[in-house]
């Protein structure tokens, strides 16, 4: 799929409740991030989440015992993980539920991402808190979907006057709305000016859509040039928590790409 780099979601919840430890969990982790790097030159920033249908007191310990594995502003911790985000169902589970967990993550240097899934109840509404809310609107620096800032029209003006950028996932949304529905909605927050990328989600629980996929799917029925396509990656790039170098490279690749 030419992926060079990625920064994949993890939680430990789901798993820690199964009697499979945390060490278990993220020297697991830790040992396919480095096999990726040297097996296969993808390189990786993984991002810790936390399962919003769980109460926040759990989710709190469990940043604290992955904390170790983290990538820390002191300089310590194993370089697993440099972001926090939010994971599992979001009915009627504002990201302000999880402020907590967010400002402490802030104060260890990592970075703030959260889910704002596409049409849960009141979308539009965790949109608003992500971008002015949390962390008195210092808090996220992407938002992961977000598709419903088009029904607020001071959330369009919001995510770009703070450079938030939004990481769609097309083939999830698609199973829901209609092709003549939903595509036009991503080509309105792109000609609108909003930075946004195009990912996969839990690839493997949507039909095995991919991120080759969900890039075709932009391509094809936002009838998007070549050009554009290489600037959606580029806003990738800009959107990733990747260190200089590696946006360098990626960016040079990019530029090599022979487009109209």
């Amino acid at each position: 799929m030419n992926v060079r780099y990625c920064e994949p979601f993890f939680d430990t919840q789901a798993h820690t409740e199964r009697g499979i430890s945390v060490p278990t969990i993220l020297n697991g982790y830790l040992r396919a991030q480095q096999d990726g790097t040297k097996k296969y030159g993808v390189k990786s920033n993984w991002i810790f989440c936390f399962l919003r249908d769980r109460p926040l007191k759990e989710g709190l310990d469990a940043y604290a015992a992955a904390r170790p594995w983290a990538r820390l502003a002191d300089g310590t911790g194993q370089g697993l993980f440099h972001a926090v985000g939010l994971a599992a169902n979001e009915f009627e589970k504002p990201p302000l539920l999880f402020e907590e967990g967010f400002r402490l993550a802030k104060d260890d240097g990592l970075h703030i991402t959260m889910h704002c899934d596409v049409d849960q109840k009141d979308a539009a509404k965790h949109v608003r808190e992500a971008i002015f809310d949390v962390c008195d609107g210092q808090g996220t620096e992407r938002i992961d979907h977000g598709l419903n800032a088009i029904d607020d029209s001071d959330l369009v003006p919001g995510l770009k006057q703070r450079g938030i950028g939004l990481t769609l996932c097309p083939h999830a949304y698609h199973r829901r709305q209609s092709t003549d529905t939903l595509f036009p909605k991503i080509t309105h927050l792109m000609r609108a000016g909003v930075t946004l990328c195009i990912n996969s989600d839990d690839p493997t629980y949507m039909h095995n859509v991919w991120i080759d996929g969900n890039m075709q799917k932009v391509y094809t029925y936002c009838s998007l040039s070549k050009a554009e396509m290489v600037q959606l990656a580029k806003n990738g790039v800009a959107m990733s928590w990747a260190d200089e170098e590696t946006k360098a490279e990626l960016n040079r690749e990019l530029d090599s790409v022979d487009v109209p």
